[in-house]
């Protein structure tokens, strides 16, 4: 265990570093994300739409929420909303998306 005083200035991240660890339940929440984004997005019902967020009418006024989707291209690194979209088709290629993300610790 680390001996850190609380009056030490130190940011969690330089503490994990120090520990020679990294923060584990934000991969465990992205993973399970992850993989209830893709058995959503393979079927074609209501909760499709509300994650695409495809849905009818005006947007509020003011700065818009973040999607899950964008959320989780940024974390897969995936490039385009779309390219996600078309990997969860594949159910092989989108585990293997996942399992990368998780391996690369972010």
């Amino acid at each position: 265990m680390l001996r850190i005083s609380w009056t030490a200035k130190k940011t969690n991240d330089t503490v994990l570093e120090e520990a020679h660890t990294t923060r584990l339940l934000i991969s465990k929440i992205r993973k399970r994300q992850a993989t209830f984004f893709g058995h959503v997005m393979r079927r074609e019902k209501l909760e499709n739409l509300v994650t695409t967020g495809m849905l009818e009418g005006k947007r509020s006024r003011g700065k818009q929420r973040e999607k899950l989707i964008e959320g989780l291209t940024d974390w897969l690194k995936a490039g385009k909303s779309l390219e996600a979209k078309e990997a969860t088709k594949d159910r092989k290629k989108w585990r293997t998306m996942i399992a990368n993300a998780v391996k690369q610790g972010t």
